[in-house]
């Protein structure tokens, strides 16, 4: 009787995975990936901008155009000297965007031909729309 009783408890194997140790690497997945994320859309230089009471806009793809105070020109994060090198920066970037998205981040002291001609530019290398950045009144 002893032997038939030790066979009915092997019958009785564990037939189900244990998915616990897969959902936690799953979440540290998850956690890594929302802290790099905003590391990834750094642009090339800091710049101060205007303070304005504005709607919070949807994240899609985008082009990042900065102006700082003293005339530095960056498309994303790679920064440009000339303005003509500028162009040629900004089509093959917008090019590479499905909604043709231009994002101007100038700082709130730089000058303001400097912000049109930027504009200006944007349009000719093929944005479809443009929008000027803002820091959030509170």
């Amino acid at each position: 009787m002893k032997g038939s009783t030790r066979f009915q408890l092997e019958d009785d194997a564990v037939t189900g995975i244990n998915v616990t140790p897969l959902v936690d690497v799953c979440l540290v997945l998850v956690i890594i990936f929302m802290v790099a994320t905003p590391l990834l859309s750094r642009p090339a230089f800091d710049v101060s901008l205007p303070v304005a009471k504005t709607k919070e806009g949807e994240e899609q793809d985008k082009v990042t155009l900065s102006l700082s105070a003293d005339g530095r020109l960056a498309v994303d994060s790679m920064e440009f000297k000339t303005p003509e090198e500028l162009q040629a920066g900004l089509k093959r970037a917008i090019a590479g965007t499905e909604s043709g998205l231009v994002v101007i981040r100038a700082d709130r002291e730089a000058l303001h031909g400097r912000l049109t001609d930027l504009m200006a530019r944007a349009k000719a290398a093929g944005a479809r729309s443009l929008t000027v950045a803002t820091e959030q009144r509170r």
